[in-house]
């Protein structure tokens, strides 16, 4: 038993561990896709593009293109999205709020079907102060959105210039990972406000289908006026 717990101590590794790739590998390679995906000049509807696509979760699932899957896709890039934004917030990597879903938000209200007046007909008071509060929040996070490129980019120029340092390292993905739940909280919002237009697109797609047609009018009969009835008569004889 001893020789075979040797033996297996000093077995090599196998060519399927030694090819398979590590974590930074497998992180480089993932952001080198982005980048050429996110800069390319190609149609993001054509075939070389969409091969990308499709292993790049999130951002590059937005850049997916069909028209008929728009909806499924805007809601998988959510989920990716907002799986990125628990793990961030679960770690304290950043100071922000997880956005709630449209069902989650007691001020997304539908109107009533019998039209009675619960419905909101206009923005009330609290509408107004949220909204407000809405744009503040939205010109706080473009600030820090700004803030974070620039110090990226310094970042990313001592990096380039050959410093290898940990410290330097650790703050090119930190700061990387916090642009992106910037970006994962600005695409939420957008995603949002597409699925609801998108949703009443579809209601109204379907009231349009269900629509009874209506009956083909038979062909109207030939007249003739009455005050030229007599130069008819006339020409016939």
């Amino acid at each position: 038993m001893a020789e075979c717990e040797n033996n297996h101590d000093n077995k090599q590794p196998s060519s399927l561990d030694t090819q398979r790739p590590n974590l930074s590998e497998l992180l480089d390679r993932g952001w080198k896709i982005f980048e050429e995906v996110d800069s390319t000049n190609l149609p993001l509807g054509s075939s070389s593009i969409q091969v990308g696509v499709k292993r790049g979760i999130g951002a590059l699932t937005m850049k997916q293109t069909s028209r008929d899957k728009r909806l499924q896709i805007v809601q998988t890039a959510r989920a990716y999205f907002m799986d990125f934004l628990r793990r961030c917030k679960e770690y304290n990597i950043s100071n922000f709020k997880i956005p709630t879903s449209p069902e989650e938000d007691p001020s997304c209200v539908e109107a009533p079907d019998d039209g009675s007046t619960a419905a909101k007909s206009g923005p009330c008071q609290s509408d107004l102060v949220a909204m407000a509060a809405q744009r503040q929040t939205k010109i706080e996070r473009y600030r820090q959105k700004k803030d974070l490129e620039t110090r990226l980019t310094h970042v990313r120029g001592a990096i380039d210039s050959g410093l290898d340092d940990d410290d330097v390292n650790r703050d090119f993905y930190l700061l990387n990972v916090q642009r992106w739940v910037t970006v994962c909280l600005e695409e939420i919002e957008s995603i949002d406000q597409e699925v609801e237009i998108l949703n009443k697109m579809d209601v109204l797609k379907h009231s349009a289908a269900k629509q009874p047609t209506q009956p083909v009018r038979p062909p109207m009969k030939p007249f003739i006026l009455t005050k030229n009835a007599l130069q008819v008569t006339m020409c016939r004889s």
